[in-house]
């Protein structure tokens, strides 16, 4: 096989993607991911030798989160750009090495991560392609053991994701950069026994809800609390810029610089909880929300008209039609994309050239009309608690649905539509991320005022969905979140997923069910013991599904 990927929910026969990932990254780019994630796991070994004498590398943990997030599903399919990453690190790697070593460090007994070395460009794509016996995913021959070293990094790379996003706001924690180099070195040793794992699996989980925490702080403090928002569908006769991703920052210097331009600015995918913060109401030119989920871009972004701007992961290779007209930044990469270069001394980024692009183009073409109710993040539904409460006790809401996590290409994924659709008018949904796109256009009406979707926001506002559970069970006085009349029915795609549902799982919640698929990167006995231990499950039928839950 010339690659072999399976951290996504689309991986190729639900075994993995072994010639051209689903996603459409190459073999070449796929490797040199794998060579990254080994040359990060490298740098954290020194980084804990380092830890252990309390001497800081300045940009060390920036570093790790960064090339964590490039190989998150769907996020840099540029080998350019990861050839330059892995060339940054491995100098970094070898810099700090030497500094450990200067300092006493006893340094015998690295692992080859931290230790290989390469002299050229050609010497890094030949060992990404041809050493897949150190480098690769298979590497790990135990089956166990690898499903649970993927598991773990797989969350390592949704942790990352956060923690970049918060520290772009100027919020870190140098407890959670700590963890993920430890962790990420754990990865290698050899000495851990499945049981070892599995304990490090859920500290994993514990720290996915710390990092979730520090971001909704560092959202929330920057931008204020997300409030109930209507969010205009359809579009005005400017010309305009379009925001996917999640990282709120770019969107805010891209508000600003487009201030007084002319140029509208709409968000697309999983930006679309931007809407809900109060700090971006000022902007009068922040429109609305353009399209759908992700995976629709393809059409959407052709009849969009205007340049397209990709602040974090989503991408999908392009038509040929509007391929021209996208731009990347941060974490982010497409070959023949123009990419917008990361802050210098935490200035703004220059969106000049994007903003120039668009006051070029016509306007968007409207696709629909309407609006979208969302902003329903903890500290709003805490407001509406009483009216909550009331409604559970009289009976007019019978059960919370959870329908967090991710949307995608798979016919399959029909079925969250539906299940939406035949929910007893009683019950209410709690949604994060995109998955909320299968129903969130949907007339599923109120109880008692209460919309029946109620949307916390992106993938990470899953931490509202849980603070909310938690204030029930305070408020309920019950002994156990399990016990609240509450289930979970969430859709997974890609790795931010896997950190929510680790952080999850450490909250103690149970009975899981998650679909389409359970992931490739499950061994069966892995499996076995997420179903054993914690109730996971998978979905089977909209109609038997809706009656096992509300039989429960």
């Amino acid at each position: 096989m010339s690659m072999f990927c399976f951290q996504c929910q689309e991986a190729a026969g639900g075994k993995g993607c072994t010639k051209v990932g689903v996603c459409g990254k190459t073999a070449d780019v796929a490797n040199l991911q794998d060579l990254m994630i080994y040359t990060l796991k490298g740098i954290s070994e020194l980084g804990v030798k380092a830890d252990e004498i309390g001497f800081e590398m300045p940009g060390l943990d920036r570093f790790i989160m960064n090339g964590l997030f490039m190989t998150i599903t769907n996020a840099n399919f540029d080998k350019e750009r990861f050839l330059e990453k892995i060339k940054e690190g491995l100098k970094l790697r070898d810099e700090l090495k030497s500094i450990l070593a200067e300092k006493g460090v006893n340094l015998e007994g690295l692992k080859d991560a931290a230790t290989f070395s390469v002299n050229s460009e050609d010497e890094i794509v030949y060992k990404a392609n041809n050493d897949k016996e150190r480098v690769g995913v298979l590497a790990t021959k135990d089956e166990d053991i690898r499903s649970l070293r993927e598991l773990i990094t797989y969350g390592l790379k949704g942790m990352a994701a956060y923690a970049e996003h918060a520290d772009n706001l100027g919020y870190s924690d140098p407890d959670i950069n700590k963890f993920m180099r430890r962790t990420l070195a754990a990865t290698m040793d050899d000495s851990l026994s499945v049981d070892d794992l599995i304990q490090l699996t859920l500290k994993t989980g514990e720290y996915g809800v710390k990092v979730m925490a520090l971001l909704d702080e560092a959202n929330t403090s920057t931008y204020g609390d997300p409030e109930i928002t209507e969010v205009e569908i359809g579009v005005r006769n400017n010309p305009a810029i379009l925001v996917s991703g999640h990282d709120l920052r770019d969107l805010e210097e891209l508000l600003e610089q487009t201030k007084g331009t002319g140029v509208d600015v709409y968000t697309h995918g999983e930006m679309l909880p931007a809407h809900y913060y109060p700090a971006f109401k000022k902007y009068d030119h922040f429109v609305g929300n353009y399209g759908n989920a992700w995976w629709q871009q393809r059409e959407e972004f052709e009849k969009f008209n205007g340049p397209i701007l990709f602040t974090t992961n989503c991408i999908v290779p392009p038509k040929e039609s509007y391929a021209d007209r996208v731009y990347t930044t941060g974490s982010t990469g497409y070959p023949g994309f123009k990419h917008i270069p990361d802050r210098v001394d935490n200035q703004p980024k220059d969106f000049s050239e994007i903003i120039e692009h668009a006051k070029r183009l016509p306007a968007p073409t409207q696709i629909e009309t309407g609006k979208i109710i969302g902003g329903f993040g903890h500290a709003q539904v805490f407001k509406l608690a009483d009216k909550v409460v009331d409604a559970v006790k009289s009976g007019a809401i019978k059960k919370f649905f959870v329908m967090a996590g991710c949307d995608g290409r798979m016919k399959q994924r029909n079925y969250y539509t539906e299940f939406a659709k035949a929910l007893p008018k009683d019950t209410v949904i709690l949604t994060a991320g995109c998955a909320k796109y299968k129903y969130n256009k949907l007339n599923l009406g109120d109880i008692n005022g209460i919309p029946r979707v109620l949307d916390a926001g992106q993938c990470n506002n899953s931490y509202s969905l849980a603070l909310i559970a938690l204030k029930l069970k305070e408020i309920f006085e019950l002994n156990d979140i399990n016990e609240l009349p509450i289930d979970y029915n969430i859709a997974w795609y890609e790795q931010k997923a896997v950190i929510v549902l680790l952080a999850l799982l450490y909250l103690g919640v149970k009975n899981i069910h998650l679909g389409p698929t359970l992931p490739a990167f499950l061994s069966p006995n892995v499996a076995k013991v997420l179903v054993e231990t914690f109730g996971i499950g998978t979905i089977s039928n909209v109609e038997d599904d809706i009656k096992m839950f509300m039989e429960a």
